[in-house]
């Protein structure tokens, strides 16, 4: 029975990367640490391991106990691993959020314009005129030494202790909606309560997320656990898909990110 057709076609080519860490592993019996993945690719790592736990471990950690990116790390039953291992470094900066507003966006926009991949950045916190990136350590002198600035603002960052993290607890706010079927555009429909219309073209323009990644596929139907985003409104996922009316209605519950 083939794997992929357990999953969505555009997550195949991640589907044969893990495959290709934990043959690795199983073969080498070397551990394998992987750049920062988002949730999902952690689910999938997760759902890929579970045949093999009888010999392999599978240990996350994103600096935090919250942390929505995290490294992982897929090692023989008997290594001990430890929290070095994961090789991440914290930095943080300070900036005067009178005179200037910095976001999540202009972060991650000046490290990208460093050359620095998305995948070697954990989480990033930016409240009250403080800025924290959690990343792999074996890029924080690099950014030590080259990020001066964000937008027009000056920044020193500084290496602290992974106990220094902004905690953030996330809060959902549930709710219960009828809707006449999983496609993505209905379902961005309803949880933002827009015209179809304008839901579909939002799409369309690649304003929409589903699990991380941008799609374009207003069609593209939607499972328990997946995560959406658009833009400048926010995340929501589907929280649980509880059956179908007399109708054939689809009865799902979400849950916004407040």
């Amino acid at each position: 029975m083939d794997i992929h057709q357990h999953f969505r076609h555009d997550e195949h080519p991640f589907i044969d990367q893990v495959l290709s860490w934990i043959d690795d592993v199983e073969k080498t019996y070397q551990m394998k640490v992987t750049d920062f993945l988002d949730p999902r690719e952690q689910q999938i790592v997760d759902m890929l391991t579970g045949t093999s736990l009888e010999e392999l471990k599978v240990y996350k950690h994103g600096g935090s106990k919250n942390a929505e990116r995290q490294r992982v790390i897929i090692a023989p039953m008997y290594e001990e691993v430890k929290e070095d291992a994961f090789q991440l470094s914290l930095l943080q900066g300070s900036y005067n959020d009178k005179f200037i507003s910095l976001g999540h966006r202009d972060v991650m926009g000046a490290f990208l314009s460093q050359g620095i991949k998305r995948q070697k950045l954990g989480d990033i916190h930016v409240e009250d005129g403080l800025i924290q990136i959690i990343m792999g350590s074996e890029i924080a002198p690099f950014v030590l030494t080259n990020l001066t600035a964000i937008k027009r603002a000056r920044i020193k960052l500084e290496e602290q202790p992974l106990s220094y993290v902004m905690e953030k607890e996330p809060n959902w706010d549930e709710s219960n909606h009828i809707v006449s079927s999983l496609r993505l555009d209905t379902v961005v429909k309803v949880i933002y309560k827009l015209p179809r219309k304008d839901a579909g073209e939002m799409i369309k323009k690649g304003l929409v997320k589903v699990n991380y990644k941008v799609t374009d596929d207003r069609k593209l139907v939607l499972e328990e656990g997946d995560m959406i985003s658009l833009r400048g409104k926010g995340r929501s996922k589907i929280i649980g898909i509880n059956g179908r009316t007399k109708k054939g209605k689809v009865n799902i519950t979400t849950g916004q990110l407040k």
